[in-house]
Formats: structure tokens, C-alpha cells, sequence
């Protein structure tokens, strides 16, 4: 194969592990072989809308096999996939889309509304209804089942961009973290080995797929392994503790509200919850209380610390140290380097407050079409700032303190936010 890129992942998979289950979504199933299928046929329909190497394909629904579908015939394509935000409004949707400049999206029924009040300023040249009244003539069914299955295997190279991530910022329009396949890759293999994934893992996605952690930490990796994804449109306590009993579910991300919300439900504490093996949770340090909510059920947290522009994985705490080191966010992953540093980006002694910056195979290659604020972001073409402020002790555990931007001086002491609040 000539695709050295994330496109080519079905096709290999489709070869060595056919039967497998990849994906269930809804009491159906997709084998890998199936959903190779599927993501060829796509692709050519793809080229036959004019779709060619580095044109951007954007999505927009909750999490369903289609996601996948699209995004691995977006790169089978040579393309770049756009993942959008569902919570969105219109002026911002259309914001994202005239940023991207992407020539296709692909949209569920639920997002028709909000489509329609900006239609007429789209820039897209075509639209792709994946189910309703639009999805007749040229709806996505229609057009898989109407193409011709034939493998399309666009060149590509680790260095070429493969995902453009929108992250929102403390000011102005959100920015587009263009993520090569080469980012992807290195994310996934970081997850691999420091979070020790499986070939047999049945993962649980519940989080959005347009947000990162969701989508790389958890289904990429679990992909390239060959286990299988349950997708699932959006997150409910008491039917998530039901799939993970009748599939088995061996791993799933979450913020902590998540794994709140399945401990506070009332069949919590008899739910079959044995074939769980990995926690992975993001987005904010686990609370003592969550920790001992599960360690009751004989369960403990992975928890992580990342970035959009990082795909995401910078920093992981593995369960055997998550007591001991309680509140870190970890160690660098196996493949990324982490540092905290002063001001003038000199490293930070053990002990000493600094921002964390990232480097390593994984960090973006700059923001979509914004380079003033790539090269604010990235310094010396290798560190990536994320500004987060932070201390390592002396094992070289991480503690995140707060944002750079969100610090208050007075008297010539910095004050952050985050001690007042707690």
C-alpha cells in the first residue's frame, strides 16, 4: 500500500482481522471487512463530488458509525476531515465551515435546523444528508449503495495534515489544530503502550467525537489494535452501565461528571461492571470521592492531561500511582517530551511554578490558516505552549495549577484563580 497514512488502518484491518466486530452502534454491527467496504465505497463517492488530495470534509451529527465512515474515507481520499461541534450555533457552524474552506459536509437530521438558518451563506459545495427528508435522491444510504467498491489508496506521507480540530480560546474565533497523520499515529501508539490497549477491548464511546480525547485516546487507538468500538449518540448513566454489562466493556473516556453520574445511579452499586479494565478520564483531576466511588467496585482511574493540538495525549497517571501521586496529571507519555518552564521557557527547578510546554511526533503542525497564532503557540518550531501552569515534584509527577492568562498579580505576588476557588 502506498497510503503510509491513518486511511490505509481499515484496509489493513479489513485484511488481517476481517470478521472481527469494529463497530456496534444501535443492536447492529459492522465487521472490519464490512466497514472497509463501506469507507471504500464512500470514498469513491467522495472523488466523484471532486474531492481530491487536501480537500476538507467536514461532519456534523452525534456519534455514529457514519463518523468513522466518513473521516477514513476522507483520508482513504487524501482528504482532511472536519469534525464539527453539534453544540454549536449557526454564525459559528459557518465560521468553521468558510475557515476550513471544506467542500463537503456530511450532517444528520438533527442538524438540518440549524443548517437551514445559514444555507445561504455556505461556501460548501456539496451537502450530504445522512438520513430525512433530504436524504432521499443524494442522501448518504443512496450514494454508498449506488458506488463502486473499488479500494482508492491516495499517496500520502506522516507529514501530510489528515484532521483539522476546531479548540476554542480564551479570545476570538476558535482556532483550527491541523493534526497530521503522522500526530495521529504517534498519539495512538503513545496509547498503546502506556495505557497497555488490547486486542480483544470493547470500548465505550459516549463523549463526543468531535472532541479529541474521545476520538484519539480512546476509538483510534482501540481501532489500530482491532477491538471493537459500541457508539453511542450521546451519554445517558443508567443505559451506560446497561451497555457495559451486555457488551462487556472493557475501557471508555470520560470527564469526571461522567463517572459521577454512573456512581450517583441507583443500579450503581449492583451493576455488572467486572469486565472493565481501563478508566481513561481527562479534562480535570478525578475527585477523591469518584476515586473511592469506584475503588469500592474495584475499579481505578488512568487520568491524563492534553491538549486539541497535541492529539491530545501530553501527560498519564497509570492506576498503580494514582493514590500516591493523587491530583497529578501524570508523566510525560513514552513518545512526548513535557516540560515546565519560567517565563523565558528556561526549565522550572522541582517545586517551581511554570507553564507546561509540549514536543514530540504527536503535536500539531500549526493552526489552520492562522500563522500569527501558530507561531505564538509554537516556540523554537518544537515546543508547543499550552499555557497551563504547573509544578513537578521530585519524581516528575505533574500537578496543573492553573491558566497563564487567568493569573492575577498584586503586590507584586501572582494569585491564581484556581486557589481562591478552592
Amino acid at each position: 500500500m502506498r497510503n503510509e497514512g491513518v486511511g490505509s488502518w481499515t484496509a489493513r484491518r479489513a485484511r488481517k482481522s476481517p470478521d472481527r466486530i469494529a463497530l456496534r452502534h444501535d443492536g447492529a454491527e459492522l465487521t472490519y471487512a464490512q466497514l472497509h467496504d463501506r469507507v471504500t465505497r464512500l470514498a469513491e463517492v467522495l472523488r466523484g463530488l471532486g474531492v481530491i488530495a487536501g480537500d476538507r470534509v467536514a461532519y456534523l451529527g452525534p456519534n455514529h458509525p457514519s463518523f468513522f465512515e466518513t473521516m477514513f474515507a476522507t483520508w482513504a481520499a487524501g482528504g482532511i476531515f472536519v469534525p464539527l461541534n453539534t453544540r454549536l450555533a449557526g454564525p459559528e457552524l459557518d465560521y468553521h465551515l468558510a475557515n476550513s474552506g471544506s467542500q463537503v459536509l456530511i450532517y444528520a437530521p438533527a442538524q438540518a435546523a440549524v443548517l437551514s438558518e445559514i444555507r445561504g451563506e455556505l461556501a460548501v459545495r456539496h451537502l450530504v444528508a445522512l438520513a430525512g427528508p433530504a436524504a432521499g435522491a443524494g442522501g448518504y444510504e443512496e450514494l454508498l449503495t449506488g458506488a463502486a467498491p473499488a479500494w482508492v489508496d491516495e499517496a500520502v506521507s506522516l507529514a501530510d495534515p489528515c484532521l483539522i480540530m476546531y479548540t476554542s480560546g480564551t479570545t476570538g474565533n476558535a482556532k483550527g489544530a491541523t493534526l497530521t497523520h503522522g500526530n495521529i499515529t504517534w498519539n495512538a501508539v503513545n496509547v498503546l503502550v502506556d495505557a497497555d490497549v488490547g486486542h480483544d477491548e470493547v470500548a465505550l464511546a459516549v463523549a463526543p467525537l468531535f472532541h479529541t480525547a474521545a476520538l484519539n485516546m480512546l476509538c483510534l487507538p482501540v481501532l489500530l489494535k482491532g477491538g471493537t468500538v459500541v457508539v453511542e449518540p450521546a451519554f445517558d448513566p443508567r443505559r451506560a452501565l446497561e451497555l457495559i454489562t451486555r457488551h462487556g466493556v472493557t475501557t471508555m473516556f470520560g470527564v469526571p461528571a461522567i463517572y459521577d453520574a454512573m456512581a450517583a445511579r441507583p443500579e450503581w452499586p449492583d451493576a455488572d461492571v467486572s469486565s472493565l479494565r481501563t478508566l481513561l478520564c481527562g479534562g480535570a483531576p478525578v475527585p477523591d470521592a469518584t476515586i473511592r466511588a469506584y475503588l469500592s467496585r474495584g475499579l481505578s482511574f488512568i487520568q491524563g492531561y492534553g491538549m486539541t493540538e497535541a492529539s491530545p495525549g501530553a501527560l498519564l497517571i497509570d492506576s498503580e500511582n494514582a493514590e500516591s501521586k493523587a491530583g497529578s496529571a501524570g508523566v510525560p507519555h513514552f513518545f512526548t517530551d513535557v516540560r515546565i518552564v519560567r517565563p523565558d521557557l528556561t526549565p522550572a527547578d522541582a517545586g517551581e511554578r511554570g507553564e507546561i510546554v509540549v514536543a514530540g511526533p504527536n503535536v500539531m503542525r500549526g493552526y489552520w490558516n492562522q500563522p500569527e497564532a501558530t507561531a505564538q503557540t509554537l516556540v523554537g518550531g518544537r515546543w508547543l505552549r499550552s499555557g497551563d501552569v504547573a509544578v513537578a515534584d521530585e519524581d516528575g509527577y505533574v500537578f496543573v495549577v492553573d491558566r497563564v492568562k487567568d493569573v492575577i498579580i498584586s503586590g507584586g505576588e501572582n494569585i491564581y484563580p484556581a486557589e481562591v476557588e478552592n
